[in-house]
């Protein structure tokens, strides 16, 4: 069983970077795939990021490339989403998700494949 916790959200002018955190606690850190997701009122949860167990492999929805970069710190049982560059449209509240994962890392961007999930921090991108 693994929980999560997000921090370092907030309100940031266009143009500028956030970087949230999600630490987790429990058990085997290292044998979960970690996602980011991100959701606004009335809209589903949508897919915004992926790293592999091994911090190896990473996956980007098409709308943050370039600008969004995820990592993992496995000793410290956390995963970071630094974002640059942000936009209006980039507001949302951002989840961390973790799955188990087996020998083979793939992209997995629907919400009902991940196990565990945070409580979700605010990210607002002002004009």
């Amino acid at each position: 069983q693994v929980q999560l916790v997000e921090s370092g959200g907030g309100l940031v002018q266009a143009g500028g970077s956030l970087r949230l955190a999600c630490a987790a606690s429990g058990r085997a850190f290292s044998a979960y795939a970690l996602g980011w997701f991100r959701q606004t009122p009335g809209k589903e949860r949508d897919f915004v990021a992926q790293i592999s167990k091994s911090g190896s492999s990473t996956y980007y929805t098409d709308s943050v490339k370039g600008r969004f970069t995820i990592s993992r710190d496995n000793p410290k049982n956390t995963v970071y989403l630094q974002m640059n560059s942000l936009k209006p449209e980039d507001t949302a509240v951002y989840y961390c998700a973790a799955r188990l994962e087996g020998l083979l890392s793939t992209a997995v961007v629907t919400p009902q494949r991940y196990n565990h999930w945070g409580q979700g921090t605010q990210v607002t991108v002002s004009s």
